[in-house]
Order: structure tokens, then sequence, then C-alpha cells
């Protein structure tokens, strides 16, 4: 059983900063493609950004390039997301996503999700 934990979420004004972390257990982390993912309200999840076992496969969405990095720790079994110059439409719910086998941009390429950690940008 995988057990995924993210944290780092909260309440920031436009132009902040945050970064998310993941916390997986339960299988070998450095195995999986990892990635976020977020939910705004009344809106479908959508992909954020992926990274490959090693780090050196890394996508974003083109909403968040330029402003989010993602990385890993494989030492650690952690997956950060690095969050600069929050909007206001970055407001969601950010969850983290593995068991990914290969490299994916939708949901149904990973089989392991956390609860989800609450973003809110303020104007």
């Amino acid at each position: 059983q995988v057990h995924v934990v993210e944290s780092g979420g909260g309440l920031v004004q436009a132009g902040d900063s945050l970064r998310l972390s993941c916390a997986a257990s339960g299988r070998t982390f450095s195995n999986y493609v990892m990635g976020w993912f977020r939910q705004a309200p009344g809106k479908e999840r959508e992909f954020v950004a992926a990274i490959g076992r090693l780090g050196t496969t890394i996508s974003y969405a083109d909403s968040v390039k330029g402003r989010f990095t993602i990385s890993r720790d494989n030492t650690k079994n952690t997956l950060y997301l690095q969050m600069n110059s929050l909007k206001p439409e970055d407001t969601a719910v950010y969850y983290c996503a593995t068991g990914g086998r290969v490299f994916s941009y939708t949901e149904a390429g990973y089989s392991y999700w956390g609860q989800g950690t609450q973003v809110t940008v303020s104007s």
C-alpha cells in the first residue's frame, strides 16, 4: 500500500511564493514518475507538472511554465513544487500523484494520490 501526503498549502497574496511537499511511502519511490495536479472550484482536475524517475525529464502546463518548479529527492522519498509569482487563478486544491510507470500528463497515468492541499491566492 502506498501512502501519499501533501503539505505546504496556505493562503498567500498575489506575487507570493509557496513550496508544496509530497511524502510518499510504501513502495520504492524512485521507481515511479510523479506529478502534481490541481482542481479549482467548479472545474475539473488539471495537470500542473510531472517529473521522471531520475528528475531529468520534466514537463509543465503552459499556465505555470516559468513560475513553478517541480523537483524530487529520491533519498527522502519526497516530491516538491516550488510556486513563485502566484496568481489568483492558481487557487486550487493541489494533488500529488505517483505510481506512474511512464511519463504522463493525465490522471489515468498515476495509481496513487494524496488527499490534496489547499492553495488560496488573494488579489
